[in-house]
C-alpha cells in the first residue's frame, strides 16, 4: 500500500479506535505479563537447582503473571474470533440466519461477560485487604485480570452484535 492509498483510507469510528487503542494496551500488559513470567520462573529454576537457592516470592509471581497472561489473551481471541465454536446446526441454515444466530450468541455472550466483570469487581474489592503470603501485595490483583479480561470480551462481542462476526481467516481453527 502507497502512501496515496493509505490516506484515502477512511478512518475507523471511535468505537474501532478506542476498541484498538484497548487492544494494544492490553497486548502491551500480556507481553509484560509473560515476560515476568517466563522471567521469574526461569531464574527461580536456575537458582533452585544450579545453585541450591531460591526466590521467596518467585511462585507468587508466577502465578500471578500466569493469570494476567490468560485472562488478557482472552479478549484477543475473542476480537477475531478464535474461540472454539460448536457450529454443526448453523452451518446447516441459511447464510442470512446464520449471521443472526451469531450475533444473538454474541449479544448473550456480551452479557455473561458483562456479569463476569461486574462479579470480578465485587469478589476484588472483597479481598483487597488480604494480602499474598510471601509480597505485601493484595490478593485481589489476582482477580483484577478477570475483570479486564471480561469487560474486553464483552466489548468485542458487542461490536460483533453491531458490525457482524469477524471474516473467517486463512489458517484459523475452523
Amino acid at each position: 500500500m502507497n502512501a496515496i492509498t493509505m490516506s484515502m483510507a477512511p478512518a475507523p469510528a471511535w468505537p474501532d479506535r478506542v476498541l484498538r487503542g484497548l487492544d494494544q494496551a492490553v497486548t502491551g500488559l500480556l507481553l509484560a505479563a509473560v515476560a515476568a513470567m517466563v522471567g521469574v520462573v526461569s531464574a527461580q529454576v536456575a537458582l533452585r537447582y544450579g545453585f541450591n537457592r531460591s526466590i521467596d516470592w518467585a511462585d507468587e509471581i508466577g502465578r500471578l503473571a500466569f493469570v494476567w497472561s490468560i485472562f488478557l489473551a482472552i479478549p484477543l481471541a475473542v476480537r477475531q474470533g478464535g474461540h472454539i465454536g460448536i457450529d454443526i446446526v448453523s452451518d446447516k441454515l441459511p447464510e442470512a440466519w446464520r449471521g443472526a444466530l451469531k450475533r444473538a450468541g454474541a449479544a448473550v455472550c456480551a452479557l455473561m461477560m458483562f456479569a463476569i466483570a461486574w462479579a470480578a469487581l465485587g469478589v476484588a474489592r472483597e479481598q483487597w485487604d488480604e494480602l499474598m503470603a510471601t509480597l505485601d501485595w493484595s490478593v485481589g490483583w489476582f482477580i483484577v485480570p478477570v475483570g479486564i479480561g471480561a469487560l474486553l470480551s464483552a466489548l468485542h462481542l458487542l461490536r460483533i452484535v453491531v458490525v457482524g462476526p469477524p471474516a473467517a481467516q486463512l489458517g484459523a481453527a475452523e
